[in-house]
């Protein structure tokens, strides 16, 4: 069977289609040979393959755990190594998002979710489901990173508004003692973000972590990027480091004025790092991991051993009239001074009854760390290739972009990294205008950047003039010619602003017909 590229199937008209918006690896980094090397040499030995068949254990295969420490302990270089404890394995940063949501939030008594925007967009849906569609907060970012100040400010409303309505107690999440249930959400991209390329500077992840000390936040990170780093410049000889850029939130909420052992601290500390193998081995893995405390990453390992998913909190000033009936797993909560709501239940005990996710691919993975052939791969291959992507695509951004008033984010950085690259245009520019042009003009695919608004909170974080290119999915030989393509719809809008004008009053929102090709 003949594999054909999406590029030659998408496309229309005499262009190849480019589609710089798809945020996944270009197949030929995918080390196949490393898995077929890793799961012959499991599934030969019945010592690994017999417990990797089985139910796992909660917190994952504990040679993967242990390597996983291992590996974050060089590549980090803490003050003292990571435990194996403090790390439990998941099925990826999306799926332990929600995990970590069902633990650690109450949809009523958590009174906001703060997204640094602009937001990776899909994670916006899993927040919905947890129960969040009216409780997303857009927290804007300026050169350093999230905007403390703000968000300063505004948590306070929230929580003088959370005193004044008697929101004082956990309302429909049992007490658990492996977990707790945080007041805020964070959630942030931290370095190289997706989208906003920004890197948050080592003084703001200290305001953060202090910030949320004092508010009863948890900070949600991803950190899948952190691995994919090499030096700004465009004519560096070396492309591999092999030691981070900075400290993770994570690492700093563990050190920092005495960390989560501090006076009066609880022990579950306000980071919880969300790592993942879809950007350094193939996102078909489904196999991740996430690093806090240990009794945070104890109680990660605990998700649906009383499970709730409140995917809709409908609310009824008087209790739910009579007759009307309800769906056999809806139950109902009322919550004083807010009302009756009905919530569901699904799934009880689902994902604890069968054990820690991904068990089998799990192993295979820790068959690749301990050989330290995955570590290798990634500092000798994957960093240079990368590396070598943005290149051809920023030299193409300055040659065709720049000159047209495009720019660029936080420019005088050492490293960068990561898969994307944010744009901002000029005025009066519109992102939606740009892409729909680029996709019927030129067969070029790019995202604009009202697909990464905070659905509902828009007013201080709103992307109108802004595009987002992806550097890792195309040919490398198509990356140049995407972006002479782009500077050709830029000019030509800039020469017909008429044109342009008419475009944005007949616009629409892009995320539905994004969708055909993230």
């Amino acid at each position: 069977m003949v594999m054909v590229a999406f590029s030659d199937i998408a496309g229309s008209g005499n262009k190849k289609l480019i589609n710089l918006l798809r945020g996944w690896p270009n197949t030929t980094l995918l080390p196949t040979h490393l898995l077929e090397r890793a799961s012959h040499n499991a599934l030969t030995n019945k010592a690994i393959a017999f417990p990797a068949m089985l139910y796992g254990p909660d917190p994952g295969d504990p040679r993967l755990r242990k390597n996983v420490a291992a590996w974050l302990t060089s590549f980090y270089q803490g003050p003292s190594p990571i435990s194996p404890e403090r790390i439990t394995i998941t099925g990826g940063a999306s799926q332990n998002l929600a995990c970590l949501l069902q633990v650690f939030t109450d949809p009523v008594y958590t009174r906001n979710v703060w997204m640094v925007s602009p937001s990776y967009m899909l994670a916006f849906r899993i927040f919905d489901d947890s129960g969040f569609h009216k409780k997303l907060r857009a927290v804007p970012e300026d050169d350093e990173g999230i905007d403390i100040e703000f968000l300063r400010k505004e948590i306070k409303k929230s929580e003088d508004k959370a005193i004044a309505d008697g929101n004082d107690a956990p309302l429909l999440k049992p007490f658990r003692p492996w977990g707790k249930i945080y007041r805020h959400i964070i959630y942030a991209v931290p370095t190289f973000s997706n989208p906003s390329f920004k890197t948050m500077t080592m003084t703001r992840r200290e305001e953060l972590v202090r910030l949320a000390r004092e508010y009863d936040a948890l900070i949600i990170t991803d950190d899948v990027y952190d691995f994919l780093q090499w030096p700004s410049s465009l004519t560096a000889q070396t492309l591999s480091l092999e030691k981070a850029v900075l400290p993770r939130i994570v690492d700093v909420d563990r050190f920092l004025d005495g960390g989560p052992e501090r006076t009066g601290a609880d022990g579950f500390g306000n980071a919880a790092s969300n790592g993942s193998f879809s950007k350094i081995f193939g996102p078909g893995l489904r196999t991740g991991w996430v690093e806090g405390t240990e009794k945070l990453a104890f109680g990660a390992s605990q998700t649906y051993g009383e499970k709730f998913i409140f995917s809709s909190c409908e609310t009824w000033l008087l209790p739910p009239p009579l007759g009307r009936p309800l769906p056999y797993n809806v139950e109902l909560a009322y919550a004083p001074n807010r009302g009756w709501y009905h919530l569901t239940s699904l799934h009880r005990g689902s994902s604890r009854s069968g054990g820690a996710p991904s068990q089998l691919t799990a192993t295979f993975v820790a068959e690749t760390l301990e050989s330290g052939e995955l570590q290798r791969y990634v500092f000798e291959t994957l960093q240079p290739a990368y590396a070598e992507r943005y290149r051809k695509m920023v030299s193409a951004i300055n040659k065709y972009l720049i000159p047209l008033g495009v720019r660029l984010p936080q420019t005088d950085r050492d490293v960068v990294g990561g898969y994307f690259i944010w744009l901002t245009l000029p005025k009066p520019l519109k992102g939606f205008v740009v892409a729909q042009r680029a996709k019927d003009d030129e067969n070029l695919i790019v995202a604009q950047g009202e697909i990464f608004e905070v659905p509902g909170d828009t007013e201080f974080a709103h992307f109108e003039r802004d595009l987002r290119i992806c550097f890792a999915w195309e040919d490398i030989e198509l990356l140049g010619e995407g972006v002479e393509r782009l500077a050709r719809v830029i000019r030509s809008l800039q020469n017909d602003q008429s044109e342009n004008n008419r475009s944005v009053q007949h616009g629409t929102g892009g995320q539905e017909g994004a969708k055909d090709f993230w």
